[in-house]
């Protein structure tokens, strides 16, 4: 045992470098020897090592003890000697070496993920140009630099709408106004838009592409003279969305202007996108929406019945110029509301005229009942109250002529129901109040003024507070004095008996009278 720890001691004093040796204090890194410094030592032992052409590599270190027995030490494992031969790589090892050592890697995206199922917000909106079968992104071109020249690389993001104005510059106006795109109203819907961008996998499913309508038709740039005419001056993108299930309708509209062909013309266009939410008006969808489950939600839609078809009340809506719109203010439950406009009519006979304003006052088709809450079923007929018409006398408004409409008041009486915890809001009748107003027969074309009018009435019995303190009005049951009235009725033992329990009921009954007086 000695001689083999004398051995092992001058291994040691072997392989340890003499600069190390020399110090007074061994190294506090503990670093281990390198090959250099192991250096051509053979006493006590043999060091192995391979020679690789442009590699200079030592193999595992071998200690052969000169002790009897001559047997071999490994001082330095091969899991801790990082100075090994290189592993060989081929084709049947790539793969797995690569999985358990590979990391990120500078791999396109696109090469090696899917589009995403559907467009988030500010994510850029793909576009197919199916007679060149060219994916590209819808643009909302934007002023940049001094000038604000238009840069058509700006996309436009999901669901932000906001406009955009940029300048552009002619050298010569005549040769770009037939050949320059940016000009052309149809270059700005040649193209579908793909409903959600997983469609890009799938280029052939129409299922996929909206088609983008114009509103309007517009004409292409056309040469004549000294003028540029229908040239593109503004461009609206008005886009439909229905939440994951993507884009669902798009149109576009223009505005045109006519350029004069002269050196250094110019011509500043206007880019707005509006995203509004889509609207399906096919009978099915508007059978599936609701207001409320059961009782109606503040602010939710009034829902209406006009024979088997649930839709919403409306009120007039008026455009910039104070007339009459087409579209109409939704009726919102709770929200008592007020509005009007100028209706504008040509002049025919007295009854085709009541029919248009009364139309225009009540809207289309005229609201029949009334759902009593809102989540009533239209198949069930029990959940809908008929809404009452009320006309005004005409005699009594002394018309000369023909007596038309001019106002409509739409009253709603309602009340919660139920627990006071989760009351429950339901309507309990409607009523329609019209008021008219005489009108001339020898005008050829008249503008009446026209108002609707909505009032929420609260009608709701709050019960008393379940709670409340002792009043002077209250009365003693019937039947308070039965106890001493059945005591005083029997015979003397039985008085005895129930003398204890008499006098325990005056004394409560003093009570209860002093807490009155106090």
């Amino acid at each position: 045992m000695f001689s083999l720890q004398l051995s092992l001691l001058q291994v040691f004093f072997l392989m340890v470098p003499e600069r190390v040796l020399s110090q007074p204090s061994p190294s506090p890194s503990g670093a281990m020897p390198t090959h250099s410094d192991l250096g051509p030592r053979t006493q006590g032992g043999t060091l192995q090592s391979s020679e690789v052409p442009g590699i200079s590599t030592v193999g595992p270190t071998v200690v052969t003890s000169s002790t009897p027995g001559n047997k071999t030490a490994d001082i330095f494992p091969a899991r801790l000697n990082y100075l090994q031969k290189l592993q060989e790589v081929n084709a049947t090892n790539f793969q797995a070496l690569a999985t358990e050592f590979g990391g990120e890697s500078f791999t396109s995206t696109s090469q090696t993920q899917s589009p995403p199922p559907f467009y988030r917000a500010g994510d850029p909106i793909v576009t197919y140009f199916p007679k060149w079968s060219v994916i590209s992104l819808l643009r909302q071109p934007a002023g940049v630099g001094a000038g604000g020249l238009c840069a058509k690389s700006n996309p436009a993001g999901f669901l932000e709408s906001k406009s955009t104005t940029c300048a552009r510059f002619f050298k010569n106006l005549a040769d770009s106004c037939t050949s320059d795109p940016a000009l052309d109203a149809a270059s700005y819907y040649n193209f579908t838009v793909l409903k959600v961008p997983r469609g890009m996998s799938d280029l052939q499913n129409m299922e996929f592409q909206v088609p983008v309508t114009p509103v309007s038709q517009a004409g292409s740039p056309v040469l004549a003279g000294n003028t540029c005419q229908n040239v593109v001056s503004q461009v609206i993108y008005e886009i439909e969305t229905n939440g994951t299930f993507g884009i669902q309708k798009v149109s576009v509209s223009f505005g045109q202007t006519n350029l004069t062909v002269e050196p250094g013309t110019s011509l500043q266009q206007d880019f707005i996108i509006h995203f509004r939410a889509f609207q399906q008006s096919t009978a099915a969808s508007l059978t599936g929406s609701r207001s409320g489950n059961p009782g109606y939600i503040v602010g939710k839609p009034l829902l209406v019945l006009t024979g088997d078809i649930r839709h919403s009340m409306t009120l007039l809506q008026s455009q910039g110029d104070g007339t009459c719109s087409v579209k109409r203010h939704e009726v919102q439950f709770g929200v008592n509301a007020i509005s009007g406009c100028k209706l504008r009519l040509k002049r025919v006979d007295c009854s085709h005229l009541q029919q248009e304003i009364y139309q225009a006052l009540h809207g289309s088709p005229r609201p029949e009942h009334i759902a009593i809450f809102g989540n009533a079923d239209p198949a069930q007929k029990g959940e809908w109250t008929e809404i009452l018409s009320r006309n005004y006398n005409v005699s009594a408004m002394h018309c000369t002529s023909c007596c038309v409409p001019v106002s409509l008041e739409i009253q709603i009486l309602w009340a919660y129901i139920g627990l006071q915890s989760n009351p429950q809001a339901h309507v309990s009748g409607a009523r329609f109040l019209y008021q008219f107003q005489s009108i001339q027969d020898s005008q050829p074309e008249t503008e009446v003024p026209l108002k609707t009018v909505v009032t929420f009435v609260d009608i709701t019995q709050k019960p008393e507070p379940p709670r409340g303190q002792p009043r002077m009005d209250w009365k003693y049951p019937f039947d308070f004095f039965f106890p001493f009235k059945m005591a005083f009725s029997r015979g003397e033992g039985s008085q005895k008996g129930s003398i204890f329990a008499i006098i325990i009921l005056c004394l409560l009954l003093l009570g209860v009278l002093n807490l009155e007086t106090e």
